[in-house]
């Protein structure tokens, strides 16, 4: 199986622009795998009412990755904000298997930092299960669950033959060069640990570019990006 990652900075084009990415990932790739929340800003750097928004199109939204999907022949992991009712809403990862959608994962475990207020937005999720698809049987979790041994030995348990995690991880800039460098490895160590615990390949896929937190409580996020591939060995 070929996987491609596709790690981008937001912009207002971003959906045209993912479309195009994934025209060209699936020249080569049967797996396309996009960074948390790829379809918004990252709205999580502030507690905002208004950013609800970004939930109101659900069901557009998975009609419009669904047929990216299926036109490209390909399957297709996303990250999108789930409205399920007034006050209950999800990160949710939706993967879609050449047109239609194979499964869910809604995010489980919710930060709650200053830059990333999630659980201001997403309810925890209700279940950690793998999705099969026609490329095999994916671990999908999200971001904050990278730092935590469960959700990817639940995944394994259960027969994910590997693990995906849609991310969205920065730096603020008043950070010194040695703090960032602590992070950044950090990051990159659990997830090879996840992998060599769980016998498991395991990508991960980050945004990159900078976002402003328009409180200004802080400057913003300098997302790292660092997108990778480990195999079982953690290579």
């Amino acid at each position: 199986m070929k996987i491609a990652l596709i790690q981008t900075y937001y912009s207002e084009d971003i959906n045209q622009r993912l479309s195009d990415l994934i025209q060209k990932a699936s020249k080569k790739a049967e797996l396309v795998v996009l960074q948390e929340l790829h379809q918004s800003p990252y709205f999580c750097i502030t507690e905002d009412p208004e950013n609800f928004k970004y939930a109101q199109n659900l069901e557009q939204d998975l009609n419009s990755w669904s047929w990216i999907a299926k036109t490209n022949n390909i399957v297709l992991v996303t990250s999108l904000f789930e409205k399920v009712m007034d006050g209950i809403y999800y990160n949710t990862a939706v993967v879609f298997d050449k047109g239609k959608i194979a499964g869910k994962y809604r995010k489980t475990h919710i930060p709650d930092d200053p830059g990333f207020y999630e659980k201001f937005y997403f309810t925890p999720g209700d279940e950690i299960e793998p999705i099969d698809t026609s490329v095999g049987r994916l671990g999908v979790l999200i971001c904050w669950d990278q730092w935590y041994p469960e959700a990817a030995r639940l995944m394994a348990l259960k027969g994910a033959q590997i693990l995906i995690y849609p991310t969205a991880i920065g730096w603020f800039d008043e950070d010194d060069k040695e703090e960032k460098a602590r992070q950044l490895e950090a990051w990159i160590t659990i997830q090879r640990g996840h992998a060599i615990a769980n016998s498991l390949p395991l990508a991960a896929v980050n945004r990159v570019g900078f976002e402003k937190d328009e409180s200004d409580c802080i400057n913003g996020i300098r997302f790292w990006g660092n997108s990778f591939v480990c195999g079982a060995q953690g290579e």
